[in-house]
């Protein structure tokens, strides 16, 4: 089942399918490591619902949800 990051809910573990969005944004995410075949978890949510940290790498990144919907993920 394919959907977005900003949809995966805390504690929940994913698999990287796409990066989309304009060149400068998709850089960006490739050198944050969100690279297609990865895992990412969904680590913490602020109060508000946004942004989001995700566990990648062993890193934890925050992502605006506005971004997050570029990033294409099924679950395991």
């Amino acid at each position: 089942m394919n959907t977005t990051l900003d949809m995966i809910a805390l504690g929940h573990e994913v698999i990287i399918k796409k990066i989309r969005g304009k060149d400068k944004i998709r850089r960006r995410f490739f050198d944050l490591g969100f690279l297609p075949n990865n895992k990412v978890k969904c680590v913490l949510i602020s109060p508000f619902k946004d942004p989001k940290a995700y566990k990648i790498n062993e890193n934890i990144i925050a992502i605006r949800n506005i971004d997050a919907k570029n990033i294409e993920v099924s679950y395991e």
